[in-house]
Parts: C-alpha cells; sequence; structure tokens
C-alpha cells in the first residue's frame, strides 16, 4: 500500500480547525481526531475500491537483439482478470543501461479487458540489457491510497556491437574488383593457383608456356592464328585469416571516448566482412588467459551475425594477456600459412614484451599484422606548447609516440606489419593493409 500527496495535503488541512480553536485545546483536539479518524476512513474505503494489482497477467514481447545507440521497442501486455478496473502506474524495472524511456506509463484496465504498454529502449552499453519484473500501483476513486505489487515479467535483449565501421565498406569492396584480376603473376610459386591463359610476350619465362593451348592454337599455315600460350598465376583464393582480440586489461582504456576493446571489435568486424567477401575464410578469437570467444567454420551473412553475437557479452578482464599460448590457440584454429591479424596495444615496450617474445614464432608460419589504436590527443598535445603547462603536456606526449615508434619497429624487425590509427581511422586503415597484402600477391 502507499499514500498519495493528496492524502497528506487532506490530513494538513485538519491544522486549520486547531489554529482557529487555539483557545479551547479540548475542542481543537476532539476536532483534530474526528477529521484523522475521516481521512483515515476515506483511505480505506479508496483503498477498498481499488483494483488489485496481483490480478494482472503479464505477457512481454521484446526484440531478441539490438545494436548499440539503435532503438528498441519494450512492449508489456497487461490482462485485467480482476472484479474491479485498475487506474494506476505501471513501472518497468529496467537497469540504467538499458535507457528505457518512458520508465513509467499511466493504465486504465477495465476487468476482462487488456492493455498494451510500449517503452523505447537505447542501450548504452553492449550484453545483455535484463529485466527481472514490473511493479503496478492502483489507486482507488479518490486517489488517496493505493495498491502496490511488484510482478514477475523476465526479459532480456542482447545488445550488439554497433559496427559503425560499415560505412567504410563499399569503398574497400569497389578496391577489392579493381583487384580482381589484376594480381596475377607469371610464376607458379607457394600459395598460388592458376588464373588465365594469354599470349607469350618477350621476358616471360618459358617454363609457364602451355603446350597444350599453344597446340589447340596452332595454324598449320604459319598464319597469325600461331600464337604461344603462357599460364598465369593468381594468389590463391580460399586463404586463412584469422584475427585475435586482446581482451585483457590494456583493451579497458578508454581512447577519445571509446574503449580499446569497442575499436579492436569495429575493425575485426570491417576486414571480416571484406575477406569473406573476397573469398577467404575468417576465424576469430577473444583471448587473454582463456578464451572470451571464438567464431570458427562460419562465412558470408553467417560469419557475422555469429561475431557480433560473440562479441556481445565479452568486457575487458583486469589481467594481463598471456601472449605465450597465442600460438597453441593459432594452431587449434587452423596449420595452414594464414594472415594472423593482432588486434591489441603497443604503446608501452615494458608491456609488449610478451608479444615481442612470441612474434618469431607466429612470423615464422604466418603473415602477423598487429593493429592497434593510438590516442589522437597525443598528437595534438605534441604541438601544443604555448605555455608552461602545455610544454610538459607535449613533452609526455613525444614520450608516448617515441615508445610506439620503438615497438612499431621491434615488431617489423621480426617479420610482422604493424597498423596505427585513431579509434575512427583504425578499422579503415586495417583493411586498406588487407587490400595492399592482396595487391602484392601475399595473400
Amino acid at each position: 500500500m502507499t499514500v498519495s500527496g493528496r492524502f497528506v495535503a487532506l490530513l494538513a488541512l485538519g491544522v486549520i480547525p486547531v489554529a482557529l480553536l487555539g483557545a479551547d485545546e479540548g475542542v481543537a483536539f476532539a476536532v483534530l481526531g474526528a477529521w484523522l479518524v475521516l481521512c483515515l476512513l476515506l483511505g480505506g474505503i479508496d483503498l477498498v475500491l481499488a483494483g488489485s494489482p496481483r490480478a494482472l497477467a503479464v505477457e512481454r514481447e521484446l526484440p531478441a537483439r539490438v545494436r548499440l545507440g539503435a532503438d528498441a521497442v519494450s512492449e508489456v501486455l497487461l490482462t485485467n482478470a480482476g472484479r474491479r478496473t485498475i487506474r494506476g502506474t505501471v513501472r518497468d524495472g529496467w537497469e540504467p543501461s538499458a535507457a528505457a524511456s518512458p520508465t513509467r506509463s499511466p493504465i486504465e484496465i477495465p476487468p476482462g479487458e487488456r492493455r498494451r504498454v510500449t517503452a523505447t529502449l537505447r542501450p548504452w552499453r553492449r550484453g545483455e540489457r535484463r529485466v527481472a519484473q514490473l511493479t503496478v500501483r492502483s489507486w482507488g476513486p479518490l486517489h488517496l491510497w493505493a495498491r502496490q505489487a511488484t510482478l514477475a515479467a523476465p526479459g532480456r535483449v542482447r545488445v550488439l556491437p554497433p559496427f559503425t565501421s560499415r560505412k567504410h565498406l563499399p569503398s574497400r569492396l569497389a578496391r577489392l574488383r579493381e583487384l580482381d584480376g589484376t594480381t596475377s603473376v607469371m610464376l607458379r610459386g607457394q600459395g598460388t593457383e592458376f588464373d588465365s591463359l594469354r599470349e607469350y610476350v618477350r621476358g616471360d619465362d618459358v617454363r609457364s608456356i602451355d603446350w597444350r593451348a599453344t597446340a589447340r592454337r596452332h595454324d598449320p599455315t604459319g598464319g597469325a592464328g600461331s600464337r604461344v600460350m603462357v599460364r598465369t598465376w593468381r594468389p590463391e583464393r580460399d586463404r586463412r585469416v584469422v584475427i585475435v582480440i586482446d581482451t585483457a586489461r590494456t583493451s579497458a582504456a578508454r581512447v577519445a571516448d571509446e574503449p580499446r576493446i569497442d575499436t579492436a571489435f569495429e575493425g575485426a568486424l570491417l576486414l571480416a566482412a571484406l575477406a569473406t567477401r573476397a573469398g577467404d575464410r575468417v576465424d576469430m578469437i577473444a583471448y587473454d588467459r582463456v578464451s572470451r570467444g571464438r567464431v570458427q567454420g562460419a562465412s558470408g551473412p553467417e560469419l557475422l551475425s555469429r561475431m557480433v553475437d560473440a562479441m556481445a557479452g565479452i568486457e575487458p578482464a583486469l589481467i594481463e594477456m598471456d601472449w605465450s599460448a597465442v600460438p597453441a590457440q593459432l594452431a587449434a584454429v587452423t596449420s595452414q600459412r594464414s594472415l594472423v591479424v593482432l588486434l591489441t596495444s603497443i604503446e608501452a615496450p615494458g608491456a609488449s614484451r610478451g608479444l615481442l617474445s612470441v612474434l618469431p614464432q607466429l612470423t615464422k608460419k604466418h603473415i602477423v599484422v598487429v593493429a592497434s589504436v593510438t590516442d589522437p590527443d597525443s598528437l595534438i598535445a605534441a604541438h601544443e606548447r604555448r605555455d608552461r603547462e602545455e610544454v610538459y603536456r607535449a613533452a609526455a606526449a613525444e614520450r608516448a609516440l617515441l615508445d610506439v615508434s620503438r615497438v612499431t619497429a621491434a615488431v617489423q624487425r621480426l617479420g610482422g606489419d604493424v597498423v596505427t590509427g585513431s579509434p575512427e581511422d583504425l578499422p579503415p586503415a586495417l583493411a586498406d593493409r588487407y587490400l595492399a597484402l592482396k595487391a602484392a600477391g601475399r595473400l
């Protein structure tokens, strides 16, 4: 049970007779007591006439998934199985990160009828957003006292990564189509497959001549139909791309008001969408000391669907990354030469020792690209030196940039490649590096 402000105001009116009859205390207290009894009587009658909220049957309708930043509609169906009309308010018990609006809705449900209560959700955190119950407050006709009950109404909606970097996908797909057919090579080597036949030109390797095709083009009269045909080769399709996402403590840092791990997810999704359209097989591992998520054996639209579903519930773990276990994780995914993309942080030489120690083992078998987000504020601070405070800030920014350069040089010496950029620039930069490897015939 609960009381309204109207009931409190009604009680306060009893002070007026006391003030008017202050000279006669006995009469004043008698009037005040009678007024209090009247108010309690009216409140009791109001409570009895109020519909019972426990007579409500609750059904909830929710979408299974929603992208971070997008809107979802939560609908609650309330059926009045009681004998009195329920007039009051419904408060849905969504957690704050679901950002439900409105949080309270007025209702009026006659006996035997059903009403729909709608709220809009705009979650601002990934993962499972849950609701367990809702509270119904039913007022009497005088709106003095109300019955209140909390009813079980479980529900959940899975909030997926927003994949804002998909805006870069059309331009990269156009570049991929331009590359298609232009990365042929004359010599056959590891990781190449037959592409097409063309006429021999001076400088071609004679070992590439296809004598059967030449015989088919042979003109017995020795005319223009006699041409020597050579084979061309192209990088093998259906190559493996393995994306390893570092979910350890460094991924929890916020850069440009976005966690590193969210930037890593954006880069992984854009690369996966591009690589699967190129005919490559993509696998994803989210790892720190245990596997937080893994996607294997998917392709096409199923790949992105499974990736965003796996990413939705992954949060950074406040532990150190175990780089020594990464080769074993890769071996469990594939045994063939692959493009391995490590989405991690390379800002501090000390924190990168584990990565550098395992790189020779990885680059010996795979093509390795290390992708790391950099703070754009450091670049800005390094050039602002108007006063003493800014000079000290610029020195710290230069130190941070120098550390990144040192780790980048160390990775390159060990045979790896490095891609860095701001949270906005890293995903397209990683996609561009993939296309550059394709164009160079390394994939």
